[in-house]
């Protein structure tokens, strides 16, 4: 599994209202991706920094969402420019379920 955190200061703060109006709106966006498993919004308690934490099959995939396309819609969107940042994830404590599992290499 490949986790992708994006990020990006936002031109000025927005409140966690707003910013939940704005990720409603994108969301559908990032519904059936191939190989996105899932996608968290986020919000600093600031409100000065947006982005997200993207979970991954592999890192094609991933590689797949990251053009220069979706950069522009980002810079578009919110006013600024995305950085992304890529972690495999090797083992995961799930306690929700109870389990703690390794992943499959995420190439």
């Amino acid at each position: 599994m490949i986790i992708a955190i994006t990020s990006f200061k936002l031109p000025k703060p927005i409140s966690r209202d707003e910013a939940q109006r704005i990720f409603l709106s994108t969301a559908p966006t990032y519904q059936g991706v191939e190989g996105l498993l899932q996608k968290h919004y986020v919000l600093s308690e600031d409100g000065g920094t947006a982005g997200g934490v993207y979970f991954w099959k592999t890192r094609a995939a991933a590689d797949a969402m990251y053009t220069a396309a979706w950069r522009e819609f980002v810079r578009e969107k919110y006013g600024t420019e995305p950085t992304v940042t890529y972690f495999d994830s090797p083992v995961v404590v799930d306690n929700v379920t109870g389990q703690v599992f390794q992943n499959e290499a995420g190439a």
